[in-house]
């Protein structure tokens, strides 16, 4: 069978019709989501209008993506799926791959390069070097540390800042970076964890980097939305029955996508108004939606269903003692805490977000939802929690959600799905477990080591509400822990 490529792609499978013009975006992230959100949108909004704004995409340290698309001219599948239909379409945005750990001088150079107007990240909230507890930059991250001293840069937040600085010492153009990864104002927080990199730098380093930021740098927040679970060989079967070719680099992806932006570009952007984007003055209420009801309720789906021995999300939030929790923790525990979007009902978007949940088509893991969980519920549970909390109620499926992570990730041979799942806070925790007198001393050190910031911390209350979970996780089961919550719930 032939391979994807520029001359065997064909023309109905194309996103992008037109001149893709000269590389004027760099990625940071070349992973499932990007190729399958910003590369589409991107498509769809020169296939309106042509402009400079080739991608030149960057993974981190697995050259597997980059060669498999080098190998195909920039080209792969996005594999729409629901229960009703399977499409294929190719986006053919990106004029180049790097990877930043076998190349790190020629990501500086397209970091820096005068035609470089945008930068876009999607590196996973562990990817920020942020630190929870202080809310600021971690400057004892090794990684951090080794990019203040020189060299080639290790962390993401390094390799901007060093990048930024050989643009200011250079031509001076100004450009937009824009995080599109799930933090609550991500572009204010990219911003800020920058100019603390450049703060921490040398005098004879900071001075001019810091003014170049203060005049032409700018960091747009945006809320990004599409379910894309990981590739496997189904999809690329799925390629071969619809293409008639061979892709190695497929990614699949649920029909719906949705981007908002803060109009904020310091040096233009493309006409992504064309290609599916919502642009508004106020990101927050989009994001904190997405960020509570999707992502938070999300991370419950996994946990209770990988401790339930479910592989799927789709197959977790079929049961019905799951789907309860689910709504419960997104109307009692979440929605509270927010202001829905003046052009969004919240009837309609829980109710669009169970039947997203629920395409058994699209084979999304509780495994890959339910990894990284130390970096994910940091951004999801502390702030609605202390909401509660200072008013006087224990939000009883917040609770549940801590307690289920904590059970999935120091009892990780309860499921073989448990067992799948990574977390860089894993080991500290299953330290802590194992030095521990009970759960509830436990739970104590797993929060007051930062788990979930300082308030949190020093709420007993919670804390005994959560070790009383896990225990019932542990000694009954989810449906027997769902129960409790609810009732305790009222």
């Amino acid at each position: 069978m032939q391979r994807l490529n520029a001359s065997t792609t064909p023309v109905s499978a194309l996103q992008h019709h037109r001149s893709l013009g000269a590389p004027g975006i760099v990625h940071l992230g070349l992973g499932n989501f990007h190729r399958a959100h910003q590369a589409v949108h991107t498509a769809r909004a020169l296939e309106h209008t042509e402009g400079p704004w080739a991608i030149v995409g960057v993974a981190n340290s697995s050259a597997a993506i980059a060669e498999a698309m080098r190998e195909q001219d920039m080209r792969y599948g996005v594999v729409e799926i629901s229960p009703e239909r399977t499409e294929v379409g190719v986006p053919a945005v990106h004029s180049d791959v790097l990877v930043a750990a076998q190349q790190p001088d020629a990501v500086l150079d397209a970091l820096s390069a005068h035609e470089t107007r945008i930068v876009t990240l999607t590196i996973t909230e562990k990817g920020y070097s942020y630190s929870p507890r202080t809310k600021s930059l971690d400057l004892d991250d090794p990684g951090i540390r080794a990019d203040l001293a020189g060299g080639a840069p290790r962390t993401t937040i390094g390799r901007l800042a060093r990048a930024l600085q050989r643009r200011a010492a250079t031509h001076a153009s100004p450009v937009a970076i824009l995080s599109c990864d799930n933090l609550t104002g991500n572009g204010e927080l990219t911003g800020r964890l920058v100019r603390e990199f450049a703060e921490a730098l040398p005098a004879a380093e900071r001075e001019d980097l810091l003014a170049y930021l203060r005049g032409s740098v700018s960091f747009p927040n945006g809320m990004v939305d599409r379910i894309v679970p990981a590739t496997t060989d189904a999809y690329r079967q799925a390629v071969a029955d619809r293409l008639g070719l061979r892709d190695e680099a497929p990614v699949p992806a649920e029909p719906f996508s949705m981007w908002v932006l803060e109009d904020h570009f310091a040096a233009g952007r493309p006409a992504w108004e064309h290609g599916g984007v919502t642009f508004t003055d106020d990101v927050e209420p989009y994001e904190l939606m997405k960020l509570r009801l999707l992502n938070g309720t999300h991370s419950l789906i996994a946990y209770l269903g990988a401790l339930d021995g479910c592989d799927l999300i789709a197959e977790a939030i079929a049961r019905p003692h799951i789907a309860e929790a689910a709504r419960r923790l997104m109307r009692a525990d979440y929605l509270p805490t927010l202001t829905m979007p003046a052009d969004i009902d919240f009837e309609d978007y829980s109710a669009q977000l169970f039947t997203r949940w629920s395409n058994s088509a699209l084979g999304h893991r509780t495994r890959q939802v339910g990894s990284d969980g130390s970096t994910k519920l940091a951004q999801r549970v502390p702030e609605p929690a202390a909401l509660h909390l200072k008013a006087g109620r224990v939000p009883q499926h917040l609770a549940l959600s801590v307690a289920a992570y904590l059970r999935c990730t120091t009892a990780p041979g309860t499921t073989e799905h448990t067992a799948a799942m990574v977390d860089p806070g894993a080991e500290a925790l299953r330290t802590a477990r194992a030095n521990a007198s009970g759960t509830r001393e436990f739970v104590a050190a797993a929060l007051r080591d930062g788990l979930l910031g300082d308030e949190l911390a020093a709420h007993q209350e919670f804390q005994a509400r959560v070790a009383e979970l896990v225990d019932v996780l542990g000694s009954h089961g989810v449906a027997a822990a769902t129960e409790e919550a609810l009732q305790a719930n009222g």
